[in-house]
């Protein structure tokens, strides 16, 4: 539930808030890098896309976050994999 409080200072936080489903991806997303799996491949997986629309998964890579840890090269090698 959103608080009022919170609400007021900034009424269009919701616009910028993050699912549940899209953290839950993102952390597997780093884990599997970690195991040695490229992004390209991890993004195709049936556990991401099942969680998440394309549009997610591409908002997801856009993440500061996520392109520290993943790299730059891996990230462009994911979004090609999206785009087509």
């Amino acid at each position: 539930m959103l608080k009022v409080g919170s609400f007021l200072r900034n009424p269009f936080s919701f616009l910028f808030a993050r699912s549940s489903a899209e953290e839950v991806v993102a952390t597997y997303l780093l884990r599997e890098h970690g195991r040695g799996r490229g992004v390209a491949e991890i993004v195709t997986d049936p556990y991401v896309q099942n969680r998440l629309t394309p549009e997610q998964t591409e908002r997801m890579l856009e993440r500061a976050d996520i392109i520290h840890a993943l790299g730059e090269q891996d990230i462009a090698a994911a979004r090609q994999i999206l785009s087509g």
